[in-house]
Order: C-alpha cells, then sequence, then structure tokens
C-alpha cells in the first residue's frame, strides 16, 4: 500500500541472485555502531554484492556520505552463490512504523528461501570487555555456548532488532541476536570485531579482523556525525540493556 506515491515499505531490488537459502546477517544503528560496522565488515571482506535497497515513507529523510560518496542508507546484499546475504542500515529509525519495515525484511528474507537471520549489536557500555553474548531459543543458545559465545541471563532488546526477533517467533525463520557490550558515545571497532569473531566461530566465515581492529581512527572520523546521533536519540529511549 502506497500513501502518497511513497511505499509503506518495499524492498526494491537492483540485481538479480539465484538465491541458496541463506543466512542472513544484519546491522542496525545502535551502541559504538557495533551493529553496521560490523555487517559493513563481513559485506567487505566477503565481497558481497548490493542487491536491494529499502523504499519506506517510515525512513526519515536522510542520506549517507561516506568519505564523500554517496550512498543508500538501508540496504541488502548477497555473495555469488546467493548462500549469505546481509542487511545493514546506517540512519537511525524512528519507532513509527518500526513493524512494517520489520515485516519487509523478514517476507523478503522468506521469500529468498532464508531460515536464519543473525542480528550484530551493540549494548550501551562504559567498556568493551571483549566477550560476545547470544539471544536466541534455548536450544540455540546452547549450541552457541559450546561455540564460546555465552547466553544473556536476562534483558530486554528494543527497536528493529527487537521487532526481527518477535517476528521471527510467528514464523519459520530463527532469529538470533549476537550481542557485545559497545562504547555509547563513540564508534567502537573491537566491539564490532568481537562480533565478527563470533560469526566466524559460529557459521566459520573465517573473516580476519586485523584490519577493524585497526581502524579506530578512521572510523572515529567518519562516523562521527551518526554516532553522535545515535547518543542524542538514546537519551529519550532506555534501549537495550543485559
Amino acid at each position: 500500500m502506497q500513501q502518497g506515491g511513497f511505499p509503506e515499505a518495499e524492498v526494491f531490488e537492483i540485481k538479480k541472485i539465484n538465491y541458496n537459502s541463506p543466512i542472513v546477517f544484519a546491522g542496525f544503528v545502535g551502541a559504538g555502531l557495533a551493529g553496521p560496522l560490523s555487517v559493513g565488515y563481513i559485506i567487505e571482506k566477503l565481497q558481497l554484492e548490493e542487491v536491494a535497497y529499502m523504499r519506506s515513507k517510515y525512513l526519515p529523510p536522510s542520506t549517507v556520505f561516506i568519505q564523500g560518496r554517496l550512498r543508500h542508507p538501508f540496504r541488502f546484499y548477497s555473495n555469488k552463490k546467493g548462500t549469505i546475504c546481509a542487511v545493514i542500515c546506517e540512519i537511525t529509525l524512528r519507532m513509527e512504523g518500526l513493524y512494517t519495515l520489520v515485516a519487509a525484511i523478514l517476507d523478503w528474507a522468506e521469500q529468498k528461501g532464508s531460515h536464519e537471520i543473525i542480528i550484530l549489536d551493540g549494548v550501551a557500555s562504559d567498556s568493551h570487555d571483549g566477550k560476545a553474548y547470544c539471544a536466541a531459543e534455548e536450544d540455540l543458545c546452547r549450541i552457541m555456548q559450546e561455540k564460546g559465545i555465552s547466553m544473556i541471563p536476562q534483558g530486554f532488546i528494543t527497536g528493529i532488532p527487537g521487532g526481527i526477533l518477535n517476528e521471527c517467533i510467528l514464523r519459520k525463520i530463527q532469529g538470533v541476536s549476537f550481542l557485545v557490550k559497545a562504547n555509547h558515545k563513540k564508534p567502537d571497532p573491537l566491539a564490532a570485531a568481537t562480533l565478527v569473531d563470533a560469526v566466524n566461530r559460529a557459521y566459520q566465515t573465517n573473516i580476519d579482523t586485523e584490519d577493524l581492529k585497526n581502524q579506530k581512527d578512521k572510523l572515529g572520523v567518519d562516523f562521527k556525525e551518526l554516532s553522535e546521533k545515535y547518543t542524542e536519540d538514546r537519551k529519550a529511549d532506555a534501549g537495550m540493556y543485559m
């Protein structure tokens, strides 16, 4: 359904891929920008190709410039084999229309035959402890613990990550969240690297994280404005804790 010619939420495809039950990694703006930093790094290292982007009247009228290069802020990627996909959003999202966006993401994932979506995110903290935590159904948490990823004993997840996990419970798709403690004031590449290391252990992706760990100064400049915007928005939202 469209209002004023602009869609409620539409995944607009720009490239055709033959998908093969892909796992989907997703990263959204949160503490330390751990989600988009880690997913962006996965996209780069696995050489995923942009295949679609989100169009929605619920997205703020913003665009993203990184080192002067314009790109759509809400993008979808895939590898050539169609076995690994990624969703990345580099703008903060309002609560209004959130479930419409969530439904569009999961509709797209189900249409591609995906049975698992993994959200990578940060939890606001004064310091990073080098550990990754997992939120998922009990059986999967037990498997992740065997891979060195601790289960979160209690807490809550809000925003689009929480919406996706809620909707996954109702669909035939497994929702998982990997979380790390991340700096709540500035980009945290070490936290993002810990997320990628957790992905390596759980999904055998074998991504070298050294480049990400060494990007502290560069990321501080490139993502300073986005990090400050998240910090401002967080003051009005309790966010996530564990």
